[in-house]
Parts: C-alpha cells; sequence; structure tokens
C-alpha cells in the first residue's frame, strides 16, 4: 500500500479525525488479505442449521397429506352413503399408513426409534408429531377399514351388523379428524422453524399442504374409476387454491430473506409444482380433460414437496437470508 493510493488517504483522514474529535464516523476501509474476510452473514457460515433431510420426507409429506385427506373424503362419503368411494378411500388410508410408516423408519434408521418416540411426546419435534400424529391416525384407519368391509360384506347379522356400521362410522369420522391433522401439521411445524423461507411463509405453509392432500386424494381416486361430480369439484376447488397460492408467493416476495423461492434449482421446483396442480390442473378440468388434470396434480403435488425441502436447505444454508429474515 502506497502512500498516494487512496486506502492511505482515508487511513490518514480516519487517524486525523479520531486524533482530533476522538470519535470515527462513516465507513472504514478494506484490508486486502486481513484476517477477517469480507463475506456477507456470519463470515460466510450459516447462521441457522440447514435441514439435513433426504428423498424419504418430501415423499413421506406428499403421501401422508393424500392418505390425510383421503380419510376425510371417506368420511364425507360415508356421510352421503357413497359406500363404494369409502371403501377405496379408506384403502388409500391405510395404504398411505402403511408407507408413511416405512418412511418415516427409513429416515430414522431403525425401527426401534420409531417406537421410543412413542415414550414422549414433544410437541417442538416434527419428528415425534409425525410418529404420534401418524400412529393415531392409524389406530384409527385399520380398524375403521376392516369394521367398513364386514358391514359391506354383510358379515353378521341384524344388530350385530348396526353396531360394526356404527363402529366404522367412529372410527372413520376419527381418521378424518387425525387425516387432516396429518396433512397439514408438516406445514404448521417446517413454518415454526427459523428457516427464513419458510418461517416468512408460514401461514401459507399448512394451506398448500393441506389442499395439496385434499386434491391429491381426490386426483387418484378418479384415476381408480371415481368419476362423479364432488370429486370434480375438490378438483376445481384445489387447483384453484392452488392457483391463487402460486400468485401470492409471486407476490409476497421478501427480497434476500426469502429469495430461495424465488431463485436458484428451489425456487424452480417451486414454481414446476405450483404450475402443475394449479393453473395447468385447473385449465384441464375446465376443458373436461379429467385423468390429465389429476396426473398433472399429482406430479405437481409431488414435485412441490421436494421444492419446499430443497428451499429449506438453500435458505438456511444462506447467513444473508437469516439476517435479512431478522429486519422484516
Amino acid at each position: 500500500m502506497t502512500t498516494d493510493s487512496p486506502s492511505e488517504k482515508r487511513l490518514e483522514q480516519l487517524r486525523e479525525q479520531a486524533w482530533q474529535d476522538g470519535v470515527v464516523t462513516g465507513r472504514g476501509i478494506d484490508v486486502s488479505g486481513g484476517p477477517i474476510p469480507r463475506k456477507p452473514g456470519y463470515y460466510g457460515q450459516p447462521v441457522v442449521k440447514p435441514p439435513v433431510w433426504t428423498w424419504e420426507i418430501p415423499i413421506y409429506f406428499f403421501i401422508g397429506g393424500l392418505s390425510g385427506m383421503s380419510a376425510v373424503i371417506a368420511s364425507a362419503a360415508v356421510l352421503f352413503h357413497h359406500l363404494d368411494l369409502a371403501r377405496t378411500a379408506m384403502w388409500l388410508a391405510a395404504i398411505g399408513v402403511i408407507l408413511s410408516s416405512i418412511l418415516l423408519i427409513m429416515d430414522l434408521g431403525r425401527p426401534l426409534l420409531f417406537i421410543n418416540m412413542l415414550r414422549v411426546f414433544k410437541y417442538k419435534s416434527a419428528m415425534s408429531m409425525g410418529v404420534w400424529i401418524l400412529s393415531t391416525f392409524g389406530a384409527c384407519v385399520v380398524p375403521g377399514l376392516i369394521a367398513l368391509e364386514l358391514h359391506a360384506h354383510q358379515t353378521f347379522p341384524g344388530t350385530l351388523d348396526q353396531l360394526v356400521r356404527i363402529a366404522a362410522g367412529i372410527f372413520i369420522f376419527g381418521s378424518a379428524i387425525f387425516g387432516t391433522l396429518l396433512a397439514t401439521y408438516t406445514g404448521v411445524l417446517i413454518g415454526a422453524t427459523a428457516i427464513p423461507a419458510w418461517f416468512l411463509h408460514r401461514t401459507l405453509l399448512p394451506i398448500h399442504f393441506g389442499t395439496a392432500g385434499l386434491g391429491s386424494a381426490a386426483a387418484l381416486l378418479e384415476l381408480l374409476g371415481h368419476r362423479i361430480a364432488p370429486l370434480n369439484a375438490i378438483g376445481f376447488f384445489a387447483a384453484a387454491v392452488e392457483s391463487l397460492l402460486l400468485i401470492w408467493l409471486t407476490i409476497d416476495k421478501h427480497g434476500a430473506a426469502d429469495r430461495a423461492i424465488h431463485e436458484h434449482g428451489s425456487g424452480w421446483l417451486i414454481r414446476i409444482g405450483e404450475i402443475l396442480n394449479g393453473p395447468l390442473a385447473l385449465v384441464l378440468r375446465f376443458f373436461g380433460l379429467v385423468p390429465f388434470a389429476a396426473i398433472s396434480f399429482l406430479l405437481g403435488a409431488l414435485v412441490s414437496r421436494f421444492g419446499w425441502i430443497a428451499v429449506g436447505k438453500v435458505s438456511g444454508a444462506d447467513p444473508e437470508s437469516v439476517f435479512a429474515a431478522e429486519r422484516q
């Protein structure tokens, strides 16, 4: 550094100001090769711990939401005496419970850890909440499905069959309650974390996860042959809500705090998923292309789950996003 350089001249000004006033105001100088590198955030290191979830968790979010909302549809089908639809929806819910349990165990690493998590209820732990809600949901779905099948096949005569029908209704109603929790709790819990892009959209996430699960359940039931007006109406509703959520995400920007949603590969995953299960599915239904709309919605819901996990990893690893979120 020469005496005629701008940096040296600025340093002399700072020394003179410090000598005369005892206080230095204004910007200092950057020392090339100094001990503290000028990097964004906390010396370029992550301030919060990014999520370490692998592929099992976004698929669990997708299957769990579909399974939980299948039970909700089954409850409505029982109420309006659509027995065939109720049976198929309960089978989807039961299969979803099994697959979701396998995915959670795979993420935990050992089956024994799944059982150990039932020993204590931790409402602040995503995994603890997931295990408890999933277990309670399964405890309603399995006996509800058995009772419904026994009633459908008229296995028992007279009064006993009426008792089986009542038991089926009670368990299916319980499945609908815990199914709603299963489909939405993940959005609530990731929104309650310190990950900026998740936290800033904590109101949107439960709505998005629940709507995506409902639309996915209706779409799969339609692909399985239940082409009825109520399911088509659910498909229209879910696609319309997802379209509005896409518009909301596009408008509700928070700059650096949630740029993981609007930039990077994670942002593209979110947009692709929302377009598939929002505007595209809505247009396909409008033109009567129900199977294509159902497939589009299912693909969009799955892609968006991977997108939100990717957003969490990118946002959590970006210290500038964390500091920007604190200034919101």
